[in-house]
């Protein structure tokens, strides 16, 4: 542990006043310094504060043991018994707080110079000071450089206390206060699971890639490798051990590959379309294939190392999620304890956090499950009970992690106990039982019997067919009813035959029909030896006669053109 007061994460350390006096003391009274070392409290009297007045020049009155003589003097020294009060006056420091021990030393300086001012380097620890004891403390930029000078010659300040034993008290200090931080025993710290699964999945995506490109790299001297060997540690192996794809046919296989796979890839490395390459590119493809396999060693080491300090753990948890969950579960969180404080609701969702704020900006449905949805119950059910088992699972290891966290007990029993209620609840939810689970489990739930109450449609076949529907056969009474009835004929008006308006009709229709023009001047034409005496029958006619003509014409000439 550092000498000085430690100063808490929450506290404003700045140039301020802690009592109602000015910053660097009044000049009519004696200023104190109280330091704290691993071995005990330590008070000093600063016998010179016109060398303190200037903050930048401090440090040179410290730079040798007899030039800090004469600026502070040791007034008294309270050393501690043992770790465990050492222990507790740092941590009482830590916190802000005043301990025992500390507040009795003051008392005794309050006593005999209450008059003198106090200086501290906690600002927060100077208020309770003042409240408890009613010194007035002091806190400002000159206070920090003191201290600073002070812990740089503290072996020629403090008399009676060797180097040697200062050193070890202040080791065994720190391991203390260090296990004291942790708050749990040596074999229960998750730091290292937190470290272990993230560097797992480090491993995972380097091995990706670094298979990516083996894979890419090779393929181009033999490309059927690849679809032949899917297993990417095999893979590696075989073209670590080949080398070039001539070897293939003479090299022996069967410690790496089945006897099959052996046979298609020395019949594939025959009629192999790769190029060929030189032997510089085969020895860095072999080099990597070196990183791939040494890699893959190590991430199967280092998951069982993993899976070990999850057991030892929180053994109830891994029962329930797996190792790889749980252990993302407590990283996500930060720590084991962090993670228990956590309701089942949360531990349901956690990882998903993205989508629950998204959800609940666009007003849609929050996501089910987060992290617990790769565990392996919420994985073997069907689609519709995910969201059912992941919120039992959540209730399931809130409980453990709690007991795990907070328990005195390390075994399992709790959480094989748990998954086998949640097996039986989700057998029941895939058959869709009517046992109730919950409670003793004796009685059974009740239920009506099922009764088929939906409307059964008869299918019409008249839709099949695009003929015209045929009319029903009418009774002989209905048919004798519309006999009786007088039926009333309506007589058709005859149409007017149309007349086309025809340019020039005169000379095209008496030249083509051969009409003399006379007759057609008395209005009598005979057409077909029937004599006709209406002008416009005869103009009708003349018109038909000359189109159709006409048009018989142009067939005809393009019938020549088209022989020609």
């Amino acid at each position: 542990m550092r000498a000085g007061l430690a100063v808490p994460s929450g506290a404003h350390v700045s140039r301020l006043q802690v009592s109602g006096s000015d910053a660097r003391g009044d000049p009519g009274l004696a200023m104190l310094v109280l330091f704290e070392t691993a071995a005990g409290y330590a008070i000093f009297k600063v016998l010179d504060e016109s060398k303190l007045q200037e903050v930048d020049s401090i440090w040179k009155e410290f730079e040798t043991p007899e030039k800090a003589n004469k600026v502070v003097k040791l007034k008294h020294f309270e050393k501690f018994q043992d770790t465990t009060e050492a222990l507790a006056a740092a941590t009482a420091l830590v916190e802000g707080k005043l301990s025992k021990n500390l507040k009795k030393v003051l008392k005794k300086i309050a006593a005999k110079e209450a008059h003198e001012q106090l200086a501290i380097s906690d600002a927060k620890l100077g208020g309770v000071i003042k409240d408890k004891v009613n010194i007035s403390c002091v806190h400002s930029a000159m206070v920090t450089e003191l201290m600073r000078g002070i812990r740089n010659q503290v072996d020629g300040l403090i008399t009676g206390l060797s180097t040697r034993e200062m050193a070890a008290m202040s080791l065994g200090l720190a391991h203390s206060l260090s296990r004291y931080k942790l708050k749990f025993s040596p074999d229960k710290v998750d730091t290292m699971i937190v470290q272990a699964i993230s560097l797992l999945d480090d491993l995972d995506k380097e091995l990706n890639n670094y298979i990516m490109r083996c894979r890419e790299w090779y393929g181009w001297h033999f490309p059927e490798l690849g679809k032949i060997i899917t297993d990417n540690l095999a893979y590696c192996k075989c073209v670590r051990a080949v080398g070039d794809r001539v070897n293939f046919a003479a090299f022996d296989l069967s410690e790496i590959l089945p006897e099959e796979v052996e046979a298609e890839v020395k019949t594939a490395c025959e009629i192999s379309m790769g190029t060929e390459v030189s032997e510089e590119d085969i020895n860095n493809i072999l080099h990597l294939c070196d990183q791939v396999i040494e890699i893959s060693e190590y991430r199967t080491q280092l998951y069982d190392y993993l899976k070990n300090r999850m057991m030892a753990i929180a053994p109830n948890l891994t029962v329930l999620v797996g190792e790889l969950v749980g252990a993302r579960l407590i990283a996500h969180a930060g720590s084991l304890l962090n993670l228990a404080k956590h309701p089942a609701s949360t531990v349901q969702i956690l990882g998903a956090e993205k989508a629950l704020f998204r959800a609940l900006k666009t007003k849609r449905d929050t996501p089910k499950y987060g992290l617990i949805y790769h565990a392996s119950l919420v994985g073997q059910t069907t689609p519709k009970n995910k969201g059912k088992i992941s919120r039992m699972l959540a209730a399931k290891a809130s409980l453990a992690i709690r007991y795990d966290a907070l328990g005195e007990d390390t075994n399992a029993e709790l959480g094989v106990e748990t998954r086998a209620k949640l097996e039986v609840r989700l057998r029941h939810l895939e058959e869709k039982g009517l046992k109730r689970i919950s409670g003793t489990g004796k009685a059974l739930a009740r239920a009506d019997k099922y009764q088929h109450k939906s409307e059964v449609r008869v299918y019409d076949p008249s839709g099949d067919s695009t003929l015209p529907s045929v009319s029903k056969k009418r009774k002989i009474e209905e048919v004798e009813e519309e006999e009786e009835q007088p039926t009333e004929v309506k007589v058709k008006k005859a149409k007017k035959p149309k007349i086309e308006p025809v340019e020039e009709a005169e000379g095209i229709c008496l030249n083509t029909v051969n009409i003399d023009i006379k007759l057609l001047c008395s209005g009598e034409v005979c057409l077909g030896g029937t004599l006709v005496r209406d002008v416009e029958t005869i103009l009708c006619y003349l018109c038909r006669r000359t189109r159709s003509r006409g048009d018989a014409k142009e067939e005809e000439e393009k019938e020549e053109s088209d022989k020609d």
